[in-house]
């Protein structure tokens, strides 16, 4: 009897036995196979943490290597408000550690404050982003539990304001103005990841640290532009600016031979440092976006283009008359009382006579004339394609009344951009020949290839001997014009002409002026074309106000590229008849 109650006992053990193992043996199978994906990812979502992991945008360069705008090292403080505030909540010693951080990284400690209670049990909160070294390394040292850091590369312009025009900046919605826009394509970035296990308190686990997708580099965008030159330029024209009391002032400078603009400055110009520190108005370039009515630097192509037709010579006469009435019984006069005037064609350069190039203008065809300006370059955009650039306007000639047919050819009733008219001076110092417009030089990718090439083929506008003797005119500009003393530059011929253009308002020419000075050195073999436009100025009216600046400017030039000087005097040609 008790030896069956026995067998009985442990019959009952050994099936409470099987049905507890049956049970695991089920419950083991369901956990490590039938829930075993979604248990895997629970555990990840608890243990795992993802982090960015920042490629570097590519740096914009000078022609000489000088770094316009890099990337450098920042750090994204944050935190894990699970791990700071434990099981204890917000104690005077985290107030305490948020104090001091706050007090490093000079922010309201409400904010930081915040940041941790916000969500108690959360693992993840930034307290802020993209701090210095310096300030990092301050908060490190504080050794706070559940405080983590993270790089993040920032965009820094060690030389502020110098090129800012052109560079652009960058803001919180990524690029928003000039080259770091329309050259995003070079300089961005591709943000690749990493993965790490976290312990309980939110410390990566060691070895854990797995790259899931590398970061690819932004390329290196190197520029025509001269850092050293672009400095002076722009310091240059700011004092023009001031001295006027203008609206706004640029000024370009651009290499013969092959286009590239070695400095284009405006003024006011933004510092990308400091870009709440100008006016939205001066953003970008206006040297590029700006058109104007360019005045009688326009009587350069109008000289060429008659040179180039053959429908006058250097010594070409004309009678100019202080008034040219119109059939309307309206006229075009000359910016000086006179009576009439026996000019060449070069003294109606020299004298900047609007009525002696309105005449001899009249021998050639209006379609003829603006097909010359459109091959110089006028009425579109540059090859550049600066953000907002202008195309400028050179209406089509049916719809040009009286007036315009002869106001065009002295830079009136058409726009250009300080561009455009740099471009323009750059072909006839080319010999006729307008060379692409050319701001970057290319791309150079991280592995060495180089994209973005300018182009290098130029077309011809006029012909070489049209072009050389409009250059020789513009010398007696020079030698022998009202601005001569402002003008000469020892030991180099130049070649200048000046403009003064009316500010068109509602239709209706005011007393506001657009002044300009344009040409090329050295005239006996041009390697560098200068223009220098102030707007609106209210002090001066006249560009002989701007005249010292082109000088100066020229000057600058010839020296920064060791320009070989002139061996040989300019030409005598006769003014008058």
């Amino acid at each position: 009897m008790e030896s069956r109650r026995n067998r009985a006992r442990i019959s009952l053990a050994v099936l409470t036995i099987f049905a507890i193992v049956t049970v695991f043996a089920v419950r083991l199978v369901d956990i490590q196979l039938v829930q075993a994906s979604e248990l895997n990812k629970i555990s990840n979502d608890k243990l795992a943490q993802s982090l960015i992991k920042y490629g570097t945008r590519g740096p914009i360069i000078d022609s000489n290597g000088n770094i316009l705008a890099s990337s450098v090292e920042r750090y994204d403080i944050t935190v894990s408000p699970r791990v700071v505030l434990g099981d204890h909540g917000l104690t005077d010693k985290v107030i305490n550690a948020m104090n001091r951080i706050a007090l490093i990284t000079e922010q309201d400690p409400a904010t930081l404050i915040s940041a941790i209670t916000d969500d108690p049990t959360s693992d993840f909160a930034y307290l802020t982003k993209s701090v210095t070294l310096d300030v990092f390394h301050k908060v490190r040292d504080l050794e706070v539990p559940g405080v983590f850091f993270q790089l993040r590369p920032s965009r820094t312009y060690p030389n502020g304001a110098i090129a800012g025009n052109l560079v652009g900046f960058i803001g919180t919605d990524g690029p928003q103005a000039g080259l770091e826009l329309t050259e995003n394509e070079c300089l961005k970035s591709t943000d690749g990841s990493t993965s790490y296990e976290k312990g309980e308190d939110g410390v990566p686990l060691p070895g854990s640290l797995v790259t899931t997708k590398e970061p690819k580099n932004g390329g290196t965008l190197q520029l025509t532009i001269d850092r050293d030159l672009q400095w002076y330029v722009q310091k240059r024209i700011a004092q023009t600016y001031k001295a006027l009391g203008a609206e706004w002032a640029t000024a370009v400078v651009i290499r013969v031979k092959d286009g590239h603009l070695m400095a284009v400055a405006d003024y006011p110009s933004v510092d990308p440092n400091n870009v709440d520190g100008v006016p939205n108005t001066a953003l970008g370039s206006r040297a590029f976006s700006w058109a104007y009515e360019p005045g009688s630097t326009m009587k350069a192509i109008t000289a060429a283009t008659l040179l180039d037709t053959g429908a006058a010579t250097q010594t070409s006469h004309v009678v100019a008359p202080g008034r040219l009435y119109l059939s309307d019984g309206g006229f075009i006069k000359d910016s000086f009382s006179h009576d009439d005037l026996r000019l060449t064609l070069t003294g109606a350069l020299v004298y900047s006579s609007n009525t002696g190039v309105s005449l001899l203008s009249k021998k050639v065809p209006a379609s003829v004339r603006r097909d010359t300006m459109l091959r110089f370059g006028l009425n579109k955009e540059t090859e550049v394609g600066f953000n907002g650039e202008s195309e400028g306007d050179v209406h089509p000639v049916d719809q040009w009344d009286e007036r315009t047919n002869l106001a065009v050819q002295f830079g009136q009733g058409m726009t250009a951009t300080s561009v455009q008219m740099a471009s323009a001076y750059q072909t006839l110092g080319n010999g006729g020949v307008r060379m692409p417009v050319t701001l970057v030089e290319g791309c150079t990718w991280p592995d060495g290839t180089v994209t973005d090439r300018p182009k290098t083929t130029g077309t011809r506008a006029v012909s070489e001997s049209a072009a050389k003797k409009t250059v020789q005119i513009m010398e007696q500009v020079v030698n022998h014009g009202w601005a001569s003393a402002n003008l000469t530059i020892p030991g180099y011929r130049i070649a200048a002409k000046s403009g003064t253009a009316e500010v068109a308002e509602n239709g209706i020419y005011g007393k506001k002026t657009v002044i300009s000075f344009a040409g090329v050195a050295p005239a006996d073999n041009p390697e560098y074309a200068i223009v220098v436009t102030a707007g609106i100025p209210n002090k001066l009216y006249s560009s002989g106000a701007i005249a010292s600046t082109f000088r100066d400017i020229t000057s600058r030039v010839l020296t920064t590229f060791r320009v070989t000087p002139s061996t040989t005097r300019a030409p005598e040609l006769p003014l008058t008849w």
